[in-house]
């Protein structure tokens, strides 16, 4: 059953090593990142499931506790592993986390997370609707107590700078998804547009999609903790609780 979430995005520039200079401009959104965290930590869980979009060729790819990740291909010289703990160079096995997990896999290392272990799920975008809600109902019956954590972005396209340039409907749909985490509404997050997310650029509307069909009936109470558009990307941290 879950017990609890956080909704978080990904965007590399949360590891403050990438970001450089620009570092503080994500400062409010990491400290949001670590109060979701604790909320997830203060629930007891047996099991914490990081879910995260990735590009790989199957729909839905698993990883077990310590996988591994790396940011070097932003070129800085930095691994995780998916229990929390940074890890130095020359380490033996390739990565294989993709970035959302990679970046969770930081935001966990940088709480020290130790509450439960962890697996992680990389969500091949676009993944259909109904295969979203199924695999959430399925995760939270693998356990007495669930706690997921939700990476993903919402859309890209809020400015003109923005990766998918601008487009006059991401500010109402990334609104309304603002909304429904909020309310912990599982009926919104099912209902979002598939083909409207994917032209939007919102990568994190399958993991919203599958937290949707996780938290059916549980009757839990959200919060919003952030939500901003740097870079012209909709970033959301939200708790369920």
């Amino acid at each position: 059953m879950l017990v609890s979430a956080a909704v978080c995005p990904c965007p590399p520039l949360l590891v403050p090593a990438l970001a450089a200079g620009a570092a503080p401009e994500l400062d409010a959104a990491r400290d949001a990142c670590a109060d979701a965290l604790g909320v997830l930590a203060a629930s007891r869980p047996d099991r914490l499931v990081v879910v995260g979009p990735a590009a790989g060729p199957q729909d839905l790819e698993h990883y077990p506790q310590g996988a591994h990740g790396s940011f070097r291909g932003y070129g800085v010289a930095l691994d995780v592993t998916l229990d929390g703990t940074p890890v130095g160079p020359g380490r033996g096995e390739p990565p294989t986390l993709p970035t959302s997990l990679a970046v969770a896999a930081w935001l966990l290392g940088n709480v020290a997370w130790s509450a439960s272990p962890i697996q992680g799920l990389g969500v091949r975008e676009p993944l259909d609707t109904e295969r979203c809600i199924k695999s959430g109902r399925d995760i939270a019956a693998r356990d007495e107590r669930v706690a997921l954590l939700v990476m993903g972005d919402a859309s890209a396209c809020r400015t003109l700078k923005a990766p998918g340039y601008l487009d006059d409907r991401a500010a109402a749909f990334d609104a309304e998804v603002a909304r429904a985490l909020a309310d912990a509404d599982t009926t919104a997050l099912a209902a979002l547009d598939e083909k409207l997310a994917t032209e939007l650029q919102a990568a994190g509307r399958a993991c919203w999609q599958l937290l949707a069909g996780a938290a059916e009936g549980t009757n839990l109470h959200g919060a919003l903790l952030y939500e901003a558009a740097p870079y012209g990307v909709g970033y959301l941290v939200a708790t369920w609780s």
